[in-house]
């Protein structure tokens, strides 16, 4: 039943985001939209509810209380980065907004956006080990709750991974191609 409920949660947040996307920009009602766009955090909420009447029925700590954990943490760090991105670009193309910036590409630009992302994924997972750490206390028996246990050191296995890769942008910047750094053409000089 959890694996369901995190399946339709995750369907419920496209669907809420198009949802909320159309009313704002298609319907041209822009607080309409927003009010379906603030109803996201209430899937998370749901499944959160659901997770713990579970357990609170007997239910024996496994997986998916651990996935719902870890989906509710990644929800927390990056739900608001990605309706804030898909906004923009649905604002440029149906809006007349200008588009969105790129992330940089090269550079110690490029190494502060992925030292950003860490962070993101570094309060995903403290989201997903607090929530398994309230659930292990909850269920009481530690012979009942190895496999929450293990999906902390997952969530904290994942951070760190991200971690390094995020580090080696920073160890080893990428470089703009020679031709991003020279201009096109030099400028003519016409001497009298």
């Amino acid at each position: 039943m959890i694996v369901t409920l995190i399946v339709i949660c995750e369907v419920g947040f496209w669907v809420l985001l198009a949802a909320g996307l159309a009313t704002r920009y298609v319907l041209k009602m822009p607080r309409l939209g927003a009010g379906l766009l603030l109803l996201e955090p209430l899937l998370e909420v749901v499944l959160l509810v659901v997770t713990a009447i579970d357990l609170k029925n007997g239910a024996e700590p496994d997986f998916k209380h651990g996935l719902a954990a870890l989906y509710i943490g990644y929800t927390v760090a990056y739900g608001h980065y990605t309706i804030k991105w898909i906004d923009g670009h649905v604002a440029h193309r149906f809006a007349g907004a200008p588009p969105p910036p790129k992330p940089p590409r090269y550079g110690v630009a490029r190494a502060k956006h992925e030292g950003k992302l860490w962070l993101r994924t570094v309060l995903a997972a403290a989201v997903a080990v607090a929530l398994l750490q309230i659930a292990i206390w909850y269920v009481g028996d530690a012979s009942r709750t190895g496999s929450l246990s293990s999906w902390q050191f997952a969530a904290l296995r994942a951070a760190g991974i991200h971690g390094l890769i995020a580090l080696t942008y920073t160890i080893w910047p990428k470089k703009a191609p020679a031709a991003d750094s020279k201009p096109e053409r030099e400028p003519v000089r016409i001497e009298r």
